[in-house]
């Protein structure tokens, strides 16, 4: 029986050339580094009331748990990649009287 790969496996067969063995050593940090981004871990956060019912309004808004929202959230903040919509949209003010 035949399999049809779709275009990202095709892509991964032709590049198969390309690869090279890496040492066992690198292969384990890798391996070691890979499983804890995979693990998650159960904490307890105080927040008021009023800002718990904001996060679950707004997870229903979104369609993902209140816990994946907070956790979302967090992340972003440490990636810097939280947005201030106060920021852009004052920005945006600033930009557009200076036309």
């Amino acid at each position: 029986m035949k399999i049809k790969l779709d275009s990202s496996e095709r892509a991964i067969e032709r590049a198969v050339a390309s690869y090279r063995p890496v040492r066992n050593k690198t292969r384990k940090h890798i391996e070691t580094i890979l499983e804890r981004s995979k693990k998650s871990r159960n904490i307890n956060i105080r927040i008021s009331e009023s800002t718990l019912a904001e996060l679950k309004l707004r997870s229903e808004q979104e369609g993902i748990p209140y816990q994946t929202l907070i956790s979302s959230i967090l992340h972003k903040y440490l990636m810097n990649r939280l947005i201030d919509q106060d920021a852009i949209s004052k920005s945006m003010e600033i930009l557009r009287s200076a036309r």
